[in-house]
């Protein structure tokens, strides 16, 4: 490990801000924050908002400046980025917006039931040949629903069109109707300030000509996502 990284984990372990359990990776029953989060966390009794994989925590930093009636958590296994992101909101002031170190696949054991009101999911990795790894893929959204409120809003943006067909694809065969789905985001130039918020990677991508694609849509806690067959389709 780099000293630069050790530098920055030194650093972070007194950030008040960030939530690093010791063994991120395993499973904590009952963990002392599950279903209290915004009043023992942030203090208030404000929704609660998730971005899945927030790497720099553009995102996250982005949206909290934007809503500062909303709390954020921005969620990543990788220390070394969730420090420029809790580094940003202690440099602003930003009292909206936190961070927690853990896999997503493990968000269950962190979040109580009906506790997230919406998910934005940023640039993922399209997993083009695990379908069932796909952040988006019906595992993942089931485990959504355990602790999301009913009607919750997921939010994809991504320039990978595989996901963002695949992730169409699974929500038409289980007749859930998008309330907005753009395979070229930036044609459209009256786009909300929520969607205008760029991450590092979607920057590069826009530097490399590639089109970003935006998908948005509710998960009811009542109804499971059925998975669809092998989604391997060519764009």
């Amino acid at each position: 490990m780099s000293k630069n990284k050790l530098e920055k984990f030194a650093e972070m372990a007194n950030f008040k801000n960030v939530i690093q359990p010791e063994n991120p990776e395993y499973t904590l029953e009952n963990y002392v924050l599950r279903g209290k989060w915004c009043k023992e966390f942030f203090g208030n009794n404000n929704p609660l908002t998730l971005e899945l994989g927030c790497g720099k925590g553009e995102y996250t930093i982005g949206l909290s400046k934007l809503n500062k009636d909303i709390n954020y958590i921005g969620v990543d296994i990788k220390g070394a980025r969730i420090w420029r992101g809790a580094k940003t909101a202690i440099e602003n002031n930003i009292s909206n917006a936190g961070f927690l170190r853990t896999r997503i696949d493990m968000i269950k054991n962190y979040f109580g039931e009906n506790e997230v009101s919406e998910i934005w999911i940023t640039f993922p990795d399209p997993q083009p040949k695990k379908q069932n790894k796909r952040l988006t893929s019906a595992q993942f959204l089931n485990m959504y629903r355990l602790i999301c409120k009913d009607d919750a809003i997921i939010n994809l943006k991504t320039d990978s069109r595989l996901m963002h067909f695949y992730t169409r694809a699974l929500l038409k065969a289980n007749n859930i109707e998008p309330l907005m789905a753009t395979d070229n985001l930036y044609e459209n130039e009256n786009i909300s300030d929520v969607l205008k918020i760029r991450t590092f990677y979607e920057s590069m991508f826009l530097n490399e000509g590639k089109k970003i694609t935006y998908l948005r849509f509710k998960i009811s806690k009542n109804k499971e996502i059925i998975e669809i067959p092998k989604f391997e389709e060519e764009f």
